[in-house]
């Protein structure tokens, strides 16, 4: 059966995918991943995790990612010609004096 091995180095990182082992086992998993995998490089820990228990979702079940467009964000993309948007206006405006108090603009 095969196992795939996730290592992390240091606490609070993420686990990266290492490799895999071959063992009949989950006990043998784990001993063969410490021996393979947790040795060679500093490690905090491991996932040891059957092979056919890791799901896969890709480009073909879902569309990743988002939108690269955040013109939402900022005032001068609404139309300021209304009435309705006075208070756009005025946050522009407090928008601008903040960045000059930071040294931004």
């Amino acid at each position: 059966m095969i196992w795939e091995v996730f290592r992390q180095e240091e606490n609070g990182e993420y686990h990266t995918h290492c490799g895999n082992v071959h063992a009949p086992d989950r006990e043998m998993a784990k001993q063969f991943a410490a021996i393979q995998h947790g040795r060679r490089k500093p490690t905090n820990s491991l996932w040891v995790v059957p092979k056919e228990e890791v799901g896969e979702i890709d480009s073909d079940d879902v569309t990743f990612g988002g939108t690269t467009d955040k013109g939402y964000r900022w005032t001068m993309t609404y139309n300021l010609q209304t009435d309705q948007a006075e208070e756009v206006v005025e946050s522009e405006s407090e928008q601008e004096q903040a960045d000059k108090q930071r040294g931004e603009a």
